[in-house]
């Protein structure tokens, strides 16, 4: 008779990091708390964890990252605020990421010696239970969330479960890559894996995603474990010195990754996110499509801000193409006056009246 797993209600997650991709933006704030459309990368990565049922959440910090603390408690001025105003929406929507009694733990890692000593810093608070490691800037988009995936095949087959997602092949050499023995739907049973492989040499183009479900011996083996690649105690060096006594399945998740520790990734995640959002969606799908069409006709900025009026893609265009036609021939005319790197732009006493000769009813 299989025995039942012991229940997963602890996460560790490691955001200690000092966000070096998207500086300058993490000078003074931490990576983890940038926004995506209008929450911090956190906010998506705690949301997670609780659907997937973690109770218990321990935050592995450095200096400088006190703000992540204070985001998941009270703003007593704020909070009284919102109230007067009769902000009852907000303030509703920020009371519900407030943390509970005991739900969260905060302890330092002193030095930055990688992932897996990150890991190893919060043992005495996860003691000898399984508990899951979710990297605190890889936003996945997923219903439901790519952890309560794990957490289900978790719940059946017990063990070491971690979560990963299909890459291009010539793009495994920039990831780690589990090496599988058999498939069955999503999980895979592995035996291996390799870090970054040499182009061509990778045995799958399944890469760690950042999601992982661990056993506690795994923090036996992170207190002896030596440095890896870039000089650090890596987790996956452990891992695999822990495949050699304990069950690793690999899930592939459904649902689409980001990566925000990347200037382009939180870009992507801005832009992704903000389209899905009902009250959102049509207002940032019509802005992309401007920005598009005025790239694709060269019109500049400020001229695109006031011009380009339309809502969908046969309006815009048609202005577009008008308001190319007419700075050709107003350039011709001397009406405008060329600036180095944009396209003429009309005299200010002018703007109206082009407006409303161009525009007039936004078609």
């Amino acid at each position: 008779m299989t025995s039942t797993p012991a229940r997963l209600r602890k996460a560790v997650l490691p955001v200690a990091g000092l966000g070096t991709r998207v500086l300058p933006g993490t000078k003074t704030t931490p990576k983890e708390l940038l926004n995506v459309v209008d929450r911090p990368i956190l906010s998506y990565i705690v949301e997670e964890a609780r659907e997937a049922g973690i109770e218990h959440i321990v935050f592995v910090t450095g200096r400088s990252k006190g703000a992540i603390e204070d985001y998941f408690d009270h703003q007593i001025e704020l909070e009284a605020q919102l109230e007067a105003k009769g902000k009852t929406d907000i303030l509703a929507m920020m009371n519900a990421e407030l943390a509970t009694a005991g739900e969260m733990s905060f302890t330092r890692q002193m030095q930055p010696k990688g992932l897996g000593h990150a890991v190893w810093c919060a043992r005495d608070i996860i003691g000898r239970e399984p508990f899951a490691v979710i990297l605190p800037d890889v936003i996945v988009d997923s219903q439901p969330g790519a952890l309560k995936q794990l957490a289900e095949v978790y719940a059946e087959t017990g063990g070491n479960i971690i979560g990963v997602e299909s890459v291009p092949q010539d793009q495994t050499h920039k990831y780690g890559i589990v090496d599988p023995v058999s498939r069955d739907g999503a999980r895979i049973v592995m035996k291996g894996m390799v870090e970054k492989p040499a182009a061509g040499t990778a045995p799958s183009n399944l890469s760690i995603s950042g999601r992982y479900i661990l056993q506690p011996e795994i923090f036996d083996l992170l207190a002896t474990q030596e440095k890896g690649a870039g000089g650090e105690i890596q987790l996956t060096d452990a891992m695999a010195r822990l495949m050699a006594d304990q069950s690793f399945t690999a899930v592939e998740y459904e649902g689409v990754t980001h990566d925000c520790g990347d200037k382009i990734g939180l870009l992507r995640a801005n832009v992704a996110l903000a389209l899905k959002r009902a009250d959102l969606g049509e207002a940032a799908r019509t802005a992309m499509l401007r920005f598009k069409i005025a790239a694709q006709y060269g019109v500049n900025s400020d001229d695109a801000d006031l011009f380009l009026t339309g809502a969908d893609e046969d309006t815009l265009t048609r202005q577009a193409m008008r308001l190319a036609d007419r700075q050709v021939q107003q350039a011709k005319q001397g009406n405008y006056a060329p600036t180095e790197g944009s396209n003429p732009k009309p005299a200010e006493d002018d703007e109206r009246a082009a407006v409303r000769s161009l525009f007039g009813g936004g078609t």
